[in-house]
């Protein structure tokens, strides 16, 4: 009996050493991570404190891609074919080239059946178009309104830098139209009964 009761002690004491020794390296692991990640540059550690400050000093970092230098008027126009109430809630914005701006359109379906629609953009001067870079847009795909549904469609968007120092007001436009109106399929004629229905 007294044998067990050995081997159960020198059991317990290699289990609660095996806990200590786990629980160590656990705690030991952070530290040991962080100097691994300052020799090899793998990835950058750093106190929460320190986020957004540069390493030779307490300079905050800056989007160094913006020109504050110049800016820029946006205009914005809208234009429906369809049962629509289309238009931007700004006439216009003045952004400096390399920030993100957003713009909302607001778009309303006065009509009392669904409608699937979709947006056409279109700039001016037409040299900008390369320098207009559309993060997020409502003309990326197909909109479906709902009878009188009212939505705002977003537009984020960032001026190239580069864009020619002549250039100083751009003019977004978007067409939208509802989809499958007018449209014949392929090969299709119309009626000669058509023609008397009025």
């Amino acid at each position: 009996m007294a044998n067990i009761k050995t081997i159960n002690r020198q059991i317990l004491l290699k289990l609660l050493l095996a806990s200590i020794l786990m629980f160590g390296f656990g705690y030991a692991l952070v530290p040991l991570y962080k100097a691994l990640c300052e020799v090899t540059g793998i990835n950058v550690v750093t106190n929460k404190n320190n986020y957004g400050v540069r390493a030779h000093g307490a300079t905050k970092l800056e989007n160094t891609q913006v020109d504050y230098s110049r800016t820029v008027t946006i205009e914005f126009d809208s234009n429906s074919r369809g049962p629509f109430s289309f238009k931007p809630v700004k006439n216009y914005l003045e952004v400096h080239p390399g920030e993100m701006a957003e713009i909302v359109y607001k778009v309303s379906n006065n009509l009392n059946r669904s409608v699937d629609a979709q947006a056409i953009p279109s700039y001016a001067p037409k040299a900008a178009t390369e320098f207009f870079t559309k993060l997020e847009c409502f003309c990326f795909q197909q909109q479906t309104l709902n009878p009188h549904q009212m939505r705002d469609m977003p537009v984020v968007f960032v001026i190239d830098p580069n864009l020619p120092k002549d250039v100083k007001t751009i003019t977004l436009s978007y067409t939208f139209f509802e989809l499958g109106v007018g449209i014949k399929p392929a090969g299709s004629s119309t009626p000669h009964a058509v023609k008397t229905a009025l």
